[in-house]
């Protein structure tokens, strides 16, 4: 399987996240893809395919900025990584925001991803990732795995949260349907199998009737994100019905999550998609330390075997997983499981 991934990605390094009340040491951290790489061996080096692809999905605002918040913030004389502090309440009226500190609320859903002056540059090349291992299961890999770095699905359109600043998992998506469209490529389907709801993934594709966003993933009456992932959102418009929630139990082992899985594969099925993006989060092994589910490194093999079973051209995006000394071990097992034989 060929691996995609850009040194560039290690340059994002928030020091402190906001958790429980307070300041503690940034989970999302660089050893996590560096653990991944020694796993997993040999990565090729991504092509740069721009930012087109990029403001597919984002709000052309929204990349202005993540580009250039950092440097705004430092002129304003705010220390430190920005990080909002303030945010709009839903069915507030649209307002043109000039003020750094305000914007950092407009494009932001919580206060545990900080924005540093290398984000931009990582977000980008996790993006460049997932774009090339998407362009090479258009060209005929059976599987192609991207090591996303930072992550993505907590991103919205126009938000940044959860670690995540670009969702890679859409981005797939939209280039793989912009792509192949000539080819017949009409419909794609999304698996996230994250311990956590991919909020942002549901949210771009909520009234989308072209992309299928199945999720699995700890019940948000528990966890976060908790105001997403429920099981009674299934989408609006031409979307109704293209999004399926499978919240699962904290303490849930292999047993419930394969038969969770399973019934996300036979509804993606009956949508009939041409590809699969395959969102990956290793944070539902069973010592993650801030999370709460009982899968083992053999499980990712196993469910893996159930996914490729199902014949459909797929894109794995690298999501959480911060067990870091199990880590490589646990996505070299998911990996493993796409192999023939």
């Amino acid at each position: 399987m060929r691996r995609f991934f850009d040194p560039r990605q290690l340059a994002h390094a928030p020091a402190k996240e906001l958790h429980n009340g307070g300041f503690v040491d940034y989970a999302e951290t660089p050893p996590r893809a560096e653990a991944i790489r020694a796993a997993i061996g040999a990565t090729e080096a991504p092509h740069d395919h721009g930012e087109a692809p990029i403001l597919a999905i984002h709000d052309a605002g929204y990349v202005d900025f993540l580009k250039n918040a950092p440097a705004r913030w430092a002129a304003a004389g705010r220390p430190g990584d920005v990080m909002g502090y303030i945010w709009p309440i839903v069915g507030r009226r649209p307002l043109k925001l000039d003020r750094i500190d305000a914007l950092a609320g407009r494009y932001s859903l919580d206060a545990s991803t900080p924005l540093t002056a290398d984000s931009w540059t990582s977000a980008y090349w996790s993006a460049q990732a997932v774009l090339s291992a998407t362009q090479a299961v258009l060209a005929g890999e059976r599987a192609a795995f991207a090591l996303c770095r930072p992550p993505g699905h907590h991103a919205g359109a126009d938000y940044l949260g959860g670690y995540c600043y670009l969702n890679t998992a859409a981005i797939a998506a939209q280039y793989a349907l912009t792509s192949a469209r000539e080819a017949g490529a009409k419909r794609v389907a999304i698996l996230d199998i994250d311990y956590h709801h991919g909020n942002g993934t549901q949210d771009i594709f909520w009234t989308r009737g072209d992309v299928f966003y199945a999720s699995l993933h700890a019940d948000p009456a528990t966890d976060y994100p908790f105001f997403w992932g429920h099981a009674d959102e299934t989408g609006e418009a031409e979307g109704a019905g293209t999004t399926l929630n499978l919240p699962l139990p904290q303490g849930a082992t292999l047993d419930a999550f394969r038969r969770a899985q399973a019934s996300a594969l036979a509804a993606i099925g009956r949508f009939a998609p041409d590809l699969l993006v395959l969102s990956f989060g290793a944070d539902t092994w069973e010592g993650d330390p801030i999370s709460h589910l009982k899968l083992t490194t053999a499980d990712y093999a196993v469910l893996a075997r159930d996914i490729a079973a199902c014949g459909w051209p797929t894109v794995i995006a690298m999501e959480g997983g911060y067990a870091i000394d199990a880590l490589g071990a646990n996505v070299a097992s998911l990996l493993a499981g796409f192999e023939p034989g």
